[in-house]
């Protein structure tokens, strides 16, 4: 039986292991949470631009690349920070073995390209962990039930992070970038925007849904799922204290902001926009036989609209040519359109009336709307995304509310567990 250890897991971002220097501020940084006496899992992305550059070589190559081919391509970048920090480890002192997605126990549906994972298998891990090492896991990548290579999408490292840290029941996941956690917007698009100390894993799914990237929907499912926290913070910042929100984002079951006021506001650019006469019925044999998410419905009118994002998608040419043959010409494809959301809980009509007003200020006229539980949704014109950001953001953030301004109790800043 192995002995018990208590186990962190830390993710760092493409930024972070961008070159050799950053690789090694990580390695130090992994050996000083193993000095504290953790078990330590480091969950690695590929450096700086890898994946884009991959994927640019092979739309070079293939203007509709296959998926497959795809996940085998995409897959080597993490293979090579994972091995290049586990040489730092080694150089720094430490002790370190590297793992990719498969041999780590990543076990994922047959999906290429956006797989998901059903299970977790980290009987390898464990075993090292007991020796005293430092394990280093691909990010992004996995293996399916049918032993093909698959990766999980956009952001994919957060979800092998969290779904490992759930497996191995660690005390917390850091996911560490070169931002300091989750911010109320960009602060690239919106200068005002203030990082929030504390979300829940559905305020913080909801964000990452919407378009904010320091989080992935997916890991933050995860993280609910098994109760993990997940801390989010900057790599240069030092290891999380008692309290992790004072220099981060702690996300986890608490949700300490009151209904009716906005969190946060984010908004995602890289869409196109489906308008189609299909049925709902045949729409979902659509994206099943293709093997992609259902993108699910935005409210209309006359046809079926579908908003779907580009990131996971990569052969959009051959998407509206299968588009057409299945449903005729009717079906239409637009790329001129952003999503912007407002998330927070019960905002209902009132809040929809503030963000038509506030974008109706600014002259953006939107398309489409759609209210979630936790979202409310513009559809707006491309070019007006920053400026509908901005104006969103300050109708319903930047008024400090009585209740963000009261003093937090004990119970809201105690570091969960």
């Amino acid at each position: 039986m192995l002995p018990t250890v208590r186990i962190v897991v830390q993710k760092y971002g493409g930024s972070s292991v961008a070159d050799v220097a950053r690789l090694r501020f990580v390695a130090q940084r992994a050996m000083q949470a193993r000095r504290l006496g953790y078990g330590v899992v480091v969950v690695v992305s590929a450096m700086g631009d890898t994946t884009d550059e991959l994927l640019a070589m092979a739309k070079q190559v293939s203007p509709n690349p296959d998926r497959r081919e795809l996940d085998m391509l995409l897959s080597a970048g993490e293979r090579i920070s994972m091995a290049l920090l586990s040489m730092a480890i080694r150089e720094l002192g430490g002790r370190a073995i590297s793992f990719t997605g498969s041999q780590s126990g990543i076990i994922t549906d047959t999906r290429h390209v956006e797989a998901r994972i059903i299970e977790v298998r980290p009987m390898r891990v464990q075993a090292e962990l007991a020796k005293g090492q430092i394990v280093v896991v691909a990010g992004y990548q996995g293996v399916s039930t049918e032993r093909e290579v698959t990766t999980l999408g956009r952001g994919g490292s957060d979800t092998t992070a969290v779904a490992m840290a759930a497996a191995l029941k660690a005390e917390y996941c850091e996911i560490c970038s070169d931002v300091d956690g989750v911010y109320t917007a960009d602060p690239r698009v919106v200068p005002r925007a203030r990082r929030i100390g504390h979300l829940s894993y559905e305020e913080t799914q909801e964000m990452a849904i919407a378009g904010a990237r320091v989080l992935n929907a997916r890991a933050v499912e995860f993280a609910r799922a098994s109760g993990i926290a997940i801390y989010a913070r900057a790599t240069a910042s030092p290891l999380p204290g008692a309290d992790a929100s004072l220099d981060g984002t702690v996300v986890s079951a608490r949700a300490p902001h009151a209904p009716g006021v906005a969190v946060g506001v984010a908004s995602e650019s890289s869409v196109v926009v489906v308008d189609t006469t299909a049925s709902r019925v045949d729409l979902e044999r659509f994206w099943e036989a293709r093997g992609v998410s259902d993108p699910g419905l935005f409210p209309p009118g006359a046809s079926t609209r579908l908003v779907l994002s580009l990131e996971n998608l990569h052969d959009e040419d051959r998407l509206a040519a299968d588009l057409r043959a299945a449903f005729g010409d009717g079906t239409r494809l637009t790329r001129d359109s952003a999503l912007v959301s407002v998330v927070g809980r019960n905002l209902g009509d009132a809040g929809r009336a503030r963000g038509d007003e506030a974008l109706s200020a600014i002259g953006v006229v939107p398309s489409g709307f759609v209210e979630r539980p936790l979202r409310l949704v513009w559809l707006v014109p491309g070019a007006t995304a920053a400026d509908a950001t901005r104006a969103l953001h300050a109708c319903f953030i930047e008024p400090v509310s009585p209740s963000e301004a009261a003093p937090q109790t004990a119970e809201q800043v105690a570091p969960p567990r």
